[in-house]
């Protein structure tokens, strides 16, 4: 398969003005080192590309002066820092830079939001533009293939995934060998390297019994219960794996209707891939149980990877009243509700009479394997 073009890489382009920055996150493995590579390739002006990884790299800018920015970085069109969250007050540095070196741009890459933004964010607001890579869409992988293919690639989409190494491997053996290796040796590294957080064990189960969950609202005080943690921390620990583009939280649409459910969330994985290396099942689904819940965890992360690489706004929900009427996903664009049912069978439920009533606006369609690209 040739090389796949990033949505996000025009995005990106587009945003490279003089003395502005562009942050780009991602968890690890997803391509922002790439990407970066790809976008100093088509970029006109003089390029320099560091690595943050590098202890030469974070010496080098750790003197923040103005004097020593002039000297290494004037007549630098592009400034590429790779992997920045490893650079001390990063966020302060890019200020200074993008601040005094006249026409300086900077892209900087990192695989922690929750580093990247606290050392980033604040000093930088009003200078950078913050967008989020993920593992490939299928919108990308379409470049490579046919419809026919895409179609017969679905059920591996479901189990392994997309991240950009998987799609590109043939062998199911080695794509689930390259996930395993994916958890334990990068996103659980990444997690507890944020925080000093310790414990290895209890975060991976906690991300076991959210996976086994995946699609049901979830109580904090309950999985707290499971893994000898208080609500606060389980609380916090999910937060971490969102800001580590491990999962992602699905919060209640309402507008106080009085049946409606209004403070619960769900939680999907970024990955399907992710989600089964977790609970080690690669079982083909034929032999498993969670099909429907892998077929809704893979639509929702497919919309939520469009919202990403278009820089979108769109809100996203899930809906349920008390007495159990309930839709998979609500897509609030400025006001105009969507609301979606998914089914891998062959059933099309009508929209809840609760939500037609209240909602008399909203568009509503059921998605199956039948209509899912025109969706995705």
């Amino acid at each position: 398969m040739e090389t796949i073009e990033r949505i996000l890489q025009k995005e990106i382009e587009q945003r490279l003005r003089p003395n502005k920055a562009v942050l780009l996150y991602g968890a690890r493995r997803v391509g922002k080192t790439m990407l970066a590579k790809a976008i100093a390739q088509h970029f006109s002006g003089k390029v320099l590309s560091l690595n943050g990884e590098d202890l030469d790299v974070q010496e080098m800018l750790s003197t923040r002066t103005i004097a020593n920015y002039r000297n290494l970085f004037t007549g630098i069109d592009l400034l590429i820092l790779d992997e920045a969250q490893n650079i001390s007050n990063i966020g302060l540095a890019i200020k200074l830079i993008i601040d005094e070196i006249e026409g300086i741009t900077v892209l900087a890459t990192g695989s922690s939001s929750f580093d990247l933004q606290n050392n980033a964010g604040e000093p930088l607001v009003g200078r950078a533009t913050q967008v989020t890579l993920t593992p490939f869409s299928q919108h990308e992988i379409q470049q490579q293939e046919s419809a026919i293919d895409t179609r017969g690639n679905l059920e591996s989409r479901l189990i392994y995934g997309s991240y950009p190494e998987v799609t590109l491997m043939t062998n199911n053996d080695d794509r689930a060998e390259y996930l395993r290796g994916l958890i334990d040796s990068y996103l659980l590294k990444d997690i507890l390297s944020i925080d000093g957080l310790r414990n290895t064990a209890k975060m991976k189960r906690l991300l076991q019994l959210i996976a086994f969950q995946m699609g049901s609202e979830v109580s904090y005080d309950e999985l707290g219960r499971q893994l000898g943690l208080n609500r606060d921390t389980v609380e916090k620990y999910l937060n971490l794996l969102q800001q580590v583009f491990v999962i992602y939280r699905l919060g209640a649409f309402s507008k106080n209707l009085r049946k409606e459910v209004s403070k619960a969330g769900k939680w999907y994985f970024i990955d399907n891939g992710v989600r089964n290396a977790i609970i080690g099942n690669f079982h083909p689904l034929t032999q498993r149980n969670d099909a429907g819940a892998l077929w809704e965890n893979y639509l929702i992360s497919e919309r939520l990877k469009s919202n990403f690489n278009n820089l979108g706004h769109d809100g996203h929900y899930f809906w349920r009243t008390y007495d159990q009427q309930e839709i998979d996903l609500v897509i609030d664009r400025d006001g105009s509700i969507g609301a979606y049912e998914f089914k891998w069978g062959k059933k099309t439920p009508k929209m809840p009479r609760a939500f037609a009533k209240g909602y008399p606006d909203a568009t509503y369609q059921v998605i199956s394997p039948e209509n899912y690209l025109e969706f995705i």
